[in-house]
């Protein structure tokens, strides 16, 4: 490994300056899961680690009659474990509770879970130069594909790995970014990008920009949402197809719905055919085959992932039916 510069910035207004505008010399460290694979890796050789946790003041999580804010540095841990989340935002309490084992939650950063990089074992291979190290192709499409992403693919068909994003996306959360001009806020749903828009990156984060913290607005009354994932392992396992649902009721009619998978594309993918087709009707076996149909129906499996199109319908039917039970 490489020796590096380890900066602990006295404020957070340092931070920016202090990565600077070529993101391969300086790089962040949060829970530093994710940091560590890709150094001893050998996928980024940094010239100076930024160490956030020297800052105060990220790991806060503060909940009134607006919603919940949530610094980037607080753990997942924390939000599996917070009494408020458990009740008001459900999915997001799930979705932080599958990842890992108890020992990463207790260290991974929620900035770092929606931040973190592909795992795809092409990428995470050294013996192979893919499209997202700078190569010129995506070993994933003849090779074997089997994690793959099956919706948004190409021209690289990696599938975004984190579990609290699209829990947060369904739950209509923003993002705040700091940069030197200051912060900006945007929709979390916008933070994520496909290859085809950015090709080596996963997100809109400038070099010099980070993530700070995440807002999630109260829910109405009646609302609703769950978090689903199928693994391959019990624990400790990446989501092979993942789904969050949040809805509102007011009986058995769905007022409003927001799907939006995980595991099966290279950003967090919103069902929005499925969503469409479940607001304003009355739950039903029928609507639910419908609504899942609609979600899949551009769907591309590569061959070996041909399996996650069953997968995700099934998940998605038995979401929604979760939420609505609820």
């Amino acid at each position: 490994m490489k020796a590096f510069e380890f900066v602990n910035p006295s404020s957070l207004k340092e931070v920016p300056a202090l990565l600077g505008q070529n993101r391969e010399k300086a790089v962040l460290l949060a829970g530093g899961i994710d940091l560590l694979g890709e150094l001893k890796e050998g996928l980024i050789e940094p010239d100076r680690v930024v160490n956030l946790k020297a800052v105060s003041g990220l790991n806060a999580i503060k909940a009134d009659g607006k919603g919940l804010r949530i610094g980037a540095l607080t753990t997942l841990a924390q939000i599996e474990g917070d009494p408020t989340i458990q009740k008001t935002y459900k999915a997001l309490a799930d979705a932080a509770a599958s990842v890992g084992s108890v020992q990463i939650r207790n260290v991974g950063t929620l900035g770092g879970n929606l931040c973190q990089r592909p795992r795809c074992w092409y990428y995470r291979g050294e013996a192979f130069h893919c499209l997202k190290k700078g190569g010129s192709t995506c070993f994933a499409v003849d090779g074997n594909n089997k994690y793959n992403a099956i919706l948004g693919g190409g021209p690289s068909y990696i599938v975004h790995p984190s579990d609290t994003a699209p829990a947060l996306i369904a739950l209509n959360a923003k993002v705040t970014l700091l940069g030197p001009k200051g912060s900006r806020t945007l929709p979390l749903e916008d933070f994520f990008v496909l290859p085809g828009e950015i090709l080596r990156r996963e997100n809109v984060l400038a070099p010099d920009e980070i993530v700070t913290e995440v807002e999630v607005p109260a829910p109405a009354p009646g609302a609703k949402s769950v978090y689903l994932k199928f693994q391959e392992k019990d624990s400790m396992d990446f989501a092979l197809s993942a789904v969050a649902v949040a809805l509102t009721m007011s009986g058995d009619t769905i007022r409003t719905a927001r799907v939006v998978l995980g595991g099966v594309a290279p950003k967090p993918w919103p069902a929005k055919e499925a969503d469409a087709l479940l607001v304003g009707q009355k739950l039903s076996e029928d609507l639910l085959r419908r609504a899942a149909d609609a979600a899949l129906a551009k769907a591309q499996p590569l061959g070996y992932n041909d399996y996650k199109v069953p997968l995700t319908r099934t998940l998605i039917q038995r979401a929604v039916m979760a939420a609505a039970k609820a």
